[in-house]
């Protein structure tokens, strides 16, 4: 069993040390940027967890940083669900294809969700392959040992990095 971990953390260098005496304005700003990365991050997060098809270990975390106001806000997000080959290609071609649906359920599919999701399609291509054979008179049904794979990584808004 392995995880598929969604993550999504934005390219932008964290808020640290104590704010400087800027203006108002410019700190307005910053808040209502964090405030819209929160929305957006949490938004992208629900979407693989409720895309996942049961199959989510945990619900969402979040990393959050803190804003002028001292809220803290989400500026990154990973869901983790669990996925194997099955004990039959049709179990494989259903695991693959929770995890396709996990990978491309948000708006905004990062590059790193494309990736997982290609990596579920020739999982299935690859289950399906094997019920192919499996079908065919010629042949005895063949089980094939099972595959773990592993997911998990980070790229902006709910990136996926897959190895099998």
């Amino acid at each position: 069993m392995s995880d598929l971990a969604i993550q999504n953390n934005l390219q932008r260098p964290p808020m640290t040390g104590p704010a400087k005496k800027s203006s108002s304005t410019d700190e307005d700003r910053k808040l209502k940027e964090l405030k819209q990365r929160d929305v957006q991050v949490k938004s992208h997060e629900q979407a693989h967890l409720a895309a996942s098809g049961g199959a989510a270990a945990s619900g969402a975390k979040y990393t959050y940083e803190k804003g002028s106001d001292g809220s803290r806000y989400a500026v990154g997000g990973e869901v983790d669900i669990k996925i194997q080959s099955g004990k039959t290609p049709d179990e494989t071609l259903r695991n693959a294809q929770h995890v396709e649906r996990a990978a491309l359920a948000p708006a905004d599919p990062s590059t790193q969700d494309l990736q997982v999701a290609a990596r579920a399609s020739r999982m299935e291509t690859q289950a399906r392959s094997e019920m192919a054979k499996q079908n065919q008179p010629d042949n005895q049904p063949t089980s094939k040992p099972k595959q773990a794979y592993s997911f998990g990584s980070v790229s902006p808004f709910g990136s996926v990095d897959v190895t099998a």
